[in-house]
């Protein structure tokens, strides 16, 4: 009773304060470095299951923060809308190498499964992007399920061949990532995971990266992908469901020189893209950011995007919101303004909006969150 007596006066507090007045930021520690014997915590996805319990997903990596190593992908869950958190299971791990990118999504068009299905897309990798890129190694992409909100999971499905063009592929796909963040579900039940890949031999200024993304429309029994994004250097990506069946793909620039995010639209959901342009308000450091959708009380949607609001360092990690399907942006609030780099956003209940993310030079992953 006392528990939901508080969250009373916590949808009440959120609905009288005007968003000018910015209600507070409350924040907790989810992860940190050398817990459980992992030197580095990085990489966050979260998503919320049907009862609303949170999932905080993240690499946990064993010998330090670099990206390729022994690698597992953690979680921990939170029944009181992020005050606190469980003890930390593992959920995917490739025997002393690499297993990242944690890409959760919830499937809840599955008739099979009216509770609604945990999907995690994940990528493993026998050497380091750099080599990767080189033609040495090789990244492949699978995913778990489960059916108790993260409590069990399913063996893992390789699904490499669908969703990848390995050698001697006239493409000549190299390296490859999901996401990283959350995946999503269009209105149609399509299951939508943005992806990024590097073709052919490097290029200076990563310009032989670009970003694509696949899907599922048969609750992930086969998967196609989409065509690749037409922009030299395009690469971790996130996505949002528009109306309509529709899709917007906010993408990292690796190569820099756009100095902000690049943004992608598709009507059909990924099938063909309709434009691709430089939202020169979302300036970008050359980091990973987030998309989330968020229904009025009227129904209409509003697109949420979190990253790093600065276009040298990552800091000042930013919350801005859409009303035009991400042609403009606005500033909602500042989360962190410390040092923030990776950050996933989340619908904690109707009234407030999550961020899970990097702080403190990798240090420790957060989640704040605050009404909207």
């Amino acid at each position: 009773m006392k528990l939901l007596s508080n969250l009373l006066i916590l949808i009440v507090f959120c609905f009288l304060v005007p968003v000018s007045a910015q209600s507070p930021i409350s924040f907790a520690q989810v992860y940190k470095a050398g817990e459980s014997g992992y030197a580095c915590f990085r990489i966050p996805a979260i998503v919320r299951s049907p009862s609303g319990r949170l999932l905080a997903f993240a690499e946990g990596r064993v010998k330090g923060c670099g990206d390729f190593g022994d690698v597992d992908i953690v979680l921990k869950t939170s029944s009181n809308g992020g005050k606190s958190w469980s003890e930390m299971s593992i959920v995917a791990t490739y025997g002393g190498l690499q297993s990242g990118n944690p890409t959760p999504v919830y499937d809840l068009l599955d008739p099979a499964f009216p509770k609604g299905r945990l999907l995690l897309f994940y990528n493993t990798g026998n050497n380091s992007e750099h080599e990767v890129r080189l033609g040495n190694g090789r990244r492949e992409v699978w995913f778990i399920a489960s059916e108790d909100e993260g409590t069990t999971w399913s063996s893992p499905t390789n699904i490499t061949d669908m969703v990848h063009r390995p050698l001697p592929d006239p493409a000549d796909w190299r390296s490859y990532a999901n996401a990283p963040g959350h995946g999503t579900q269009l209105s149609s039940g399509r299951i939508f995971i943005p992806a990024n890949h590097s073709a052919g031999p490097p290029q200076d200024g990563f310009l032989d990266y670009q970003a694509h993304a696949f899907y599922s429309d048969d609750h992930c029994a086969t998967f196609k992908l989409t065509p690749s994004i037409v922009y030299a250097g395009s690469n971790e990506s996130t996505a949002a469901p528009l109306p309509g069946g529709g899709v917007l793909m906010s993408i990292r620039d690796q190569s820099g020189k756009a100095g902000s995010r690049l943004m992608a639209i598709s009507r059909t959901g990924g099938e063909h893209w309709d434009s691709t342009w430089v939202s020169n308000a979302l300036p970008d450091p050359v980091c990973q950011g987030s998309l989330l959708v968020f229904h009025q009380k009227d129904g209409s949607p509003i697109l949420l995007h979190s990253n790093p609001n600065n276009m040298k360092e990552r800091c000042c990690l930013t919350v801005k919101t859409s009303h035009d399907q991400g042609k403009s942006w606005e500033v909602l609030r500042e989360v962190y303004a410390g040092a923030a780099a990776y950050s996933d956003l989340v619908l904690v209940d109707q009234e407030r909006i999550g961020v899970l993310f990097e702080a403190d030079g990798y240090q420790t992953i957060l989640f704040g969150w605050f009404c909207f």
